[in-house]
């Protein structure tokens, strides 16, 4: 693997991680609207009911914000699970089988997947456990009392959000019909507490919800290190890739590729790190389009065409939610323009192309040829690099990158 090739990184990155998961959490809505209907920023709802019952308990600080990331990446392995389970039975209906089958089996990749993430505090078995009901008819059996605070909190606010459409009183009686059932009483208890009449609950309809979590949960980039860093752009760049069968690696390869050529080419730690974090993100927007175009096996029609374009735009208004990140969402979000003008979705031309953003969009062409896909062989660094030249030739990339590449890579 090449960032097995990348030296040490000695400087140390800063990043709004709780911003980055509330991106991604975007994302994850994206999938869940595709599949079960599920309602736009799912997860930052489920954050906000969470923390506002936390009150309740007094968990404020560092508990606090690792509440909000475990809530705001709950349903972090949805794209895993429906790649690795559902997609192995095509008669299987997503939605019933997410939520009464196999409820289990997404909750324990989504454990494994969160130890990627830096948390502060302890959150063991949180997003395991996180379906369980308080009685112990739950996925795994387990009673209120062996179910962690947060992962029980998690559990009222996702189901509330799923729910919310309905009316106060609604809501207020299906909780007390549910105490010591599918939820304990305490968490029912502290919804209440934090909810007390159906004013203080509207916010989550009229989106000023937002607003307020970011309030409580206060937004400070936080300084990680290479191997911190790198598992948090894996840990992102997985969700992606899970998305559909076509890119299983996709975003891993462009994102190690792009670090070992920044570094090749002489670039400091600190920007070859940003660039693992760009090309692990870049198609991220691929979040927000439909399987049935990243997958169609024939020629895209101009509309489909058109919308998969737009997944580099998400890509850009998906970024563009984290604080002090807009050089790493431009390196992102432009890996399509071309530099006579007539890529995709700014149109950028050459002087409003970056060596930075030139880089991601030779880097994404080559990772691109060079995999295998479920429907070609990948093609040899000679045959790209030939492709890419060509490309060059044409204006639609930059030459002098597109001939260190064949140096790069070419001896590897």
């Amino acid at each position: 693997m090449y960032y097995d090739r990348i030296i040490t990184m000695k400087e140390e990155l800063s990043i709004d991680i709780i911003g980055l998961a509330g991106a991604c959490s975007y994302a994850l809505d994206c999938i869940e609207a595709e599949l079960v209907n599920i309602k736009n920023k799912h997860g930052k709802r489920v954050a906000y009911i969470s923390i506002c019952m936390a009150e309740y308990w007094k968990i404020e600080g560092d508990e606090l914000q690792d509440l909000a990331m475990c809530a705001l990446l709950h349903d972090n392995a949805l794209t895993q699970y429906i790649s690795e389970e559902l997609k192995k039975d095509s008669v299987i209906n997503c939605k019933k089988d997410l939520s009464e089958g196999k409820t289990n089996l997404h909750c324990i990749y989504g454990e494994k997947n969160i130890t990627k993430i830096p948390f502060k505090t302890d959150v063991s078995n949180v997003i395991l456990y996180h379906h369980e009901h308080a009685d112990g008819t739950g996925p795994f059996q387990k009673k209120w009392n062996e179910i962690p605070l947060f992962a029980r909190i998690i559990h009222l606010a996702d189901t509330i959000d799923i729910i919310g459409n309905n009316s106060w009183n609604f809501i207020c009686q299906y909780l007390l019909k549910n105490r010591d059932a599918l939820f304990d009483s305490e968490c029912v208890n502290a919804f209440l507490h934090a909810f007390t009449h159906s004013e203080s609950f509207m916010c989550l309809s009229d989106g000023s919800f937002e607003t307020k979590l970011w309030e409580i949960i206060p937004r400070q980039k936080q300084v990680f290190d290479w191997k911190t860093c790198k598992n948090v752009a894996d840990f992102f760049a997985k969700i992606v890739d899970y998305k559909s069968s076509f890119t299983s690696r996709h975003s891993i390869g462009v994102a190690e590729k792009a670090a070992f050529f920044a570094q090749y080419i002489g670039y400091d730690s600190i920007n070859v790190q940003k660039m693992y974090l760009a090309g692990a993100l870049h198609d991220i927007g691929k979040m927000a389009v439909g399987n049935e175009i990243l997958e169609k096996p024939d020629k895209l029609t101009d509309d489909e065409f058109s919308k998969m374009k737009n997944h580099a735009g998400y890509t850009y208004l998906i970024l563009s939610e984290v604080n002090d990140f807009e050089e790493i969402r431009d390196w992102a979000a432009f890996h399509h323009e071309k530099l006579n003008g007539k890529g995709y979705p700014f149109g950028k031309t050459a002087d409003e192309l970056n060596e930075p953003e030139r880089i991601m969009a030779c880097i994404d062409i080559y990772q691109a040829l060079t995999e295998d896909r479920p429907y070609k062989k990948g093609l040899s660094h000679e045959k790209t690099c030939e492709m890419l030249d060509d490309m060059a030739q044409k204006g639609f990339v930059d030459s002098d990158i597109s001939k260190k590449i064949r140096e790069c890579f070419g001896g590897i």
